[in-house]
């Protein structure tokens, strides 16, 4: 039992003493072999590759290895140097080359050309003089230069945080620091390798960081990530030198690592979070009331105003949603400072604000309406790294400070599309579609290749006659389930198109109508609400309807407010601002609430923002609805 007992003490004392050796980095620079690095630290290759297998693969440039110290000397060391004493002239001779001179005198090459700077370009010539350097040896005492250098950990700072910082993996971390522990502690000094500044990176919360597992390549990320090498390397200039290493640290966009369509998540209610930021939130509002134009004087001229203005009335109606969401806000207990500036929907206007107002205190802006607008102040604000959140603009250039909270319409069409795909299996497509509406039956050919096409009537010129025969119908149509997409802005080719649908439902034959393109075509008066109810239209949507379940309360506030039941316009001024500013009070800014809150919901709008792997933020987030006994509802996926 003693012999056991030594034994086992003699393996823990070993076991310390392995886990408590020291190490030191060593950044590979060009043309370095495993052998002259091995030589230099006094071990051998194979101490080196038990460290980082990867080196054995091969040794890339700039990557950083992990050198055992136990053999390393720490002492001062003498290094031998030259010093120039002076010049020894000499005649050349026929034949004398610049190889057989610095043989001649033990210089070098190098060091005769230096002192003749015209035998950079031109030979030797018989019969000239040139200075041979003459050089006596100079023993210098060095000391070694620290590879590795202390570092106090910050707050919430993990693992993978400094191993990013410092160009390493989590691994060599802990190698460096085999006591860090498991979880490192605020205040916590361990050691990092001895980088310049300037070589220390830094983490950009709005982006989201991606550890290379083994065997992994450009081909396998690309895959999982949606990512070309090319994006990698420019997110992550390491890599053009050091390329692909197992247990790296990539920063990629918040998207990129999404494997499961945020559709299948369900919305988080952020008025339900412990508030984690309680400062006063300054919030700005630009809106284009143009209230220079309104006759203030009379009630009847400002009533005509805001009937014929839709700049004027638009912006009233965001303006009054916004306001019962402050009143909101402030019941939940957010302190908040607003300022309201009327854009006048000029652009000297805004930048007159912009350079006499301070922006550097305000946490997000919200608007202008106009997209030109809306750019002039994106661009402004850019490098102050202000949050800019565009109500109602689409197609605008997302700067990296631009939240663009309207769906753009792939969003819509891709949503619409990817349902379908789910339902294919069981039921024929048919599409139905005019000449203007070509591109997006190609599309949606490509997309479902055994669908039916049915193009509208032409007449004797080729234009369309906004119509299709019941023969037409019947030849696209089969027996069971039919999905048919109707794509047009006719509102004669919809009433035609629905009317002879309807008819053809039966016991044998259901069809479900849906297009990727709601336009007002649809909402016609030739059009029956009936017939569309009862063929289920489907179609993507920003928005819900108000009249959902849920949304009462905000009715119900705003009536007593106003005196009237909310426009469109006015519910999305109350959820987008509710979405920004609880946003705000939830995440230590707009910017990482990407990455903590996925998808969030009000009354008819749901946001969850993705990042441009270039560029700024954009919602992704649509509902899918349907007519419904002439009602329009949510689609239960």
């Amino acid at each position: 039992m003693k012999k056991l007992l030594v034994v086992l003490l003699l393996a823990l004392t070993w076991s310390y003493a392995v886990q408590a050796q020291d190490y030191k980095t060593h950044k590979v620079k060009k043309g370095e072999t495993i052998e002259e690095i091995a030589s230099r630290y006094l071990v051998t290759p194979y101490d080196i590759y038990t460290l980082n297998p990867d080196a054995k693969k091969e040794l890339r440039v700039g990557s950083v290895l992990i050198i055992p110290q136990t053999k390393v000397e720490t002492a001062e060391k003498a290094v031998v140097t030259k010093e120039l004493i002076g010049f020894k002239e000499h005649k050349v001779k026929r034949k004398e080359t610049l190889f057989s001179l610095a043989k001649e005198y033990g210089v070098e090459e190098a060091d005769i050309k230096k002192h003749n700077p015209h035998l950079y370009s031109e030979s030797l010539q018989k019969g000239e003089t040139i200075k041979i350097p003459k050089y006596k040896k100079v023993i210098k005492i060095e000391k070694p230069e620290s590879t590795t250098i202390s570092y106090t950990v910050l707050p919430k700072e993990g693992k993978w945080r400094i191993a990013y910082k410092f160009g390493i993996t989590v691994n060599e971390l802990e190698a460096l620091n085999p006591a860090m522990g498991d979880v490192l502690q605020e205040g916590q000094i361990i050691k990092v390798p001895n980088k310049g500044t300037h070589e220390i990176k830094q983490i950009d919360e709005r982006y989201s960081y991606y550890t290379v597992l083994p065997k992994e390549g450009f081909y396998r990320l690309k895959l999982k990530l949606g990512l070309e090498q090319e994006e990698l390397e420019t997110l992550n200039p390491e890599l053009k030198d050091g390329g692909l290493k197992e247990g790296m640290i990539l920063k990629v966009p918040y998207s990129a690592i999404v494997e499961t369509s945020q559709e299948e998540s369900q919305a988080v209610s952020l008025e339900n979070r412990m508030f984690s930021n309680n400062t006063t939130k300054h919030l700005v509002v630009m809106l284009p009331f143009r209230l220079n134009r309104v006759d203030a004087d009379s009630i009847e001229d400002a009533k005509k105003q805001i009937l014929f203005d839709p700049y004027l009335r638009n912006s009233l109606d965001f303006h009054s949603g916004i306001l019962v969401a402050l009143d909101s806000l402030q019941q939940l207990g957010i302190s908040l400072k607003v300022d309201v500036y009327d854009t006048r929907g000029e652009k000297s206007y805004i930048s007159t604000a912009l350079h006499t107002h301070d922006f550097n205190t305000v946490d997000a802006v919200i608007g202008p309406l106009l997209n030109d607008n809306f750019q002039l102040v994106a661009s402004e604000l850019k490098e102050a790294n202000v949050p800019v959140i565009s109500p109602t603009g689409k197609g605008i250039q997302l700067y990296d400070n631009v939240f663009q909270s309207l769906p753009e319409n792939d969003v819509l069409r891709n949503k619409l599309i990817n349902y379908v795909k789910t339902k294919k299996d069981s039921a024929h497509i048919v599409i139905v579609a005019d000449s203007k509406s070509t591109a997006v039956r190609d599309m949606l050919k490509k997309e479902f290749p055994a669908a039916s096409l049915i193009n509208s009537r032409k007449g004797k010129s080729g234009n369309d006659l906004n119509y299709v025969t019941i023969a037409d119908i019947e030849g696209g149509l089969r027996q069971g389930n039919n999905i048919v997409f109707l794509e047009t802005e006719s509102a004669g080719l919809v009433s035609n198109v629905t009317s002879i649908l309807n008819s053809k439902i039966n016991k044998d034959t259901q069809i479900v109508l849906m297009t990727t393109n709601m336009n007002d075509a649809f909402k016609d008066d030739a059009v029956s609400n009936h017939d569309l109810s009862n063929l289920q239209l489907h179609f993507a949507s920003v928005g819900r309807s108000n009249s959902e379940e849920g949304s009462n309360g905000f009715v119900d506030r705003y009536k007593r407010k106003y005196g009237d039941i909310p426009t469109k316009m006015a519910t999305r001024g109350f959820d987008l601002t509710m979405d920004t500013v609880l946003r705000l009070v939830t995440s230590s800014s707009l910017y990482t609430s990407v990455k903590d809150d996925e998808l969030t919901e009000y009354v008819e709008n749901k946001f969850s923002y993705k990042k441009k792997l270039f560029g700024g933020y954009y919602n992704d987030s649509v509902y899918l609805v349907q007519y419904n006994n002439l009602r329009i509802v949510e689609v239960q996926d």
